[in-house]
């Protein structure tokens, strides 16, 4: 049992607060930015994620304990942000793009400069790729997540997630290299 399984199940059994504190403080941060992959919005998916974390608190659903709670929760909150979309496109709203530049202390102006740059570019290449392409990556490069898990959260077998992270991971670097962007580890 992981750390936010013992969490939750302390909160959930135990009725102990800190434990859901816990939950918000470990889990908040991946969450927002893996709902920002299908919105496209910081500040939406902010509320999905504070959803997401109001619905384990009120509802207190049972966690199976089939895979890990990273991957629950995760799974949890994809299905909230696709029925906000489902939502949103019957009344027919736009998404907003926000870009926050974040620079660390310590590095130069230059430095941080041109590693915003890359991340933009990455970024822009992402948001090129299908969306199932855009949500493997995530998943396994910015969440920390197994390919297996990554399965688990999008309800696909292992072979077709391992196929589509494969392609995707190659449609990714076409496109870096077409922009000129060269980093050898891609």
């Amino acid at each position: 049992m992981d750390n936010g399984a013992n969490s939750y199940r302390r909160f959930r059994e135990e009725g102990d607060a800190e434990g859901f504190v816990e939950l918000i403080r470990d889990y908040r941060d991946g969450l927002i930015l893996y709902l920002d992959t299908f919105v496209h919005d910081y500040r939406t998916a902010e509320e999905l994620a504070e959803d997401t974390f109001v619905m384990l608190g009120v509802k207190k659903p049972k966690d199976k304990g089939k895979g890990s709670f990273k991957t629950w929760l995760y799974t949890m909150g994809r299905n909230i942000a696709l029925m906000y979309l489902r939502k949103k496109r019957r009344r027919g709203e736009t998404p907003l793009e926000d870009c926050d530049a974040i620079t660390q202390s310590g590095e130069s102006l230059e430095e941080s400069y041109i590693r915003e740059e890359d991340k933009v570019t990455v970024h822009r290449a992402m948001r090129s790729l299908s969306p199932d392409q855009r949500q493997i990556l995530w998943l396994v490069y910015f969440e920390d997540l197994s390919v297996a898990e990554a399965a688990s959260v999008m309800k696909r077998s292992l072979h077709a997630a391992e196929a589509l992270a494969c392609r995707a991971r190659k449609a990714l670097k076409e496109k870096l290299m077409t922009e000129g962007f060269v980093y050898e580890n891609i």
